[in-house]
């Protein structure tokens, strides 16, 4: 791997380029809240060839909204299956958006 190579994945939302200390304190709660959310299976961290895990950005988003919902009173596994949740719709609209564009894009003369 070139140097290169390795400043190009900053740029990747999937790279797990966080240790827990780290994501913890970006996220300013504690190591335990993270492992918690390992446990209830909302982020599987990648690990490192030690064993330690490393997280990326787009696993922080996802645990700096679980932890906005368990802030506001709400249990963890519920903030956990909320999240989850959001995160299926998100995608779905995102797919749909892809097919209306698709098929926009095959019939304009139907899409007007």
């Amino acid at each position: 791997m070139t140097a290169d190579d390795s400043f190009s994945r900053l740029d990747d939302d999937d790279y797990p380029a966080y240790t827990m200390g780290r994501a913890a304190e970006m996220l300013g709660t504690t190591q335990g809240f993270l492992r918690a959310l390992g446990e209830a299976r909302l982020i599987t961290p990648l690990r490192s060839a030690g064993g330690h895990r490393r997280y990326s950005r787009y696993q922080l988003r996802i645990a700096a909204r679980a932890r906005e919902l368990v802030d506001q009173g709400t249990p963890i596994e519920a903030a956990c299956r909320i999240v989850i949740l959001e995160d299926q719709l998100e995608e779905a609209q995102r797919i749909n958006a892809e097919y209306r564009r698709a098929a926009e894009s095959a019939n304009p003369t139907a899409a007007a």
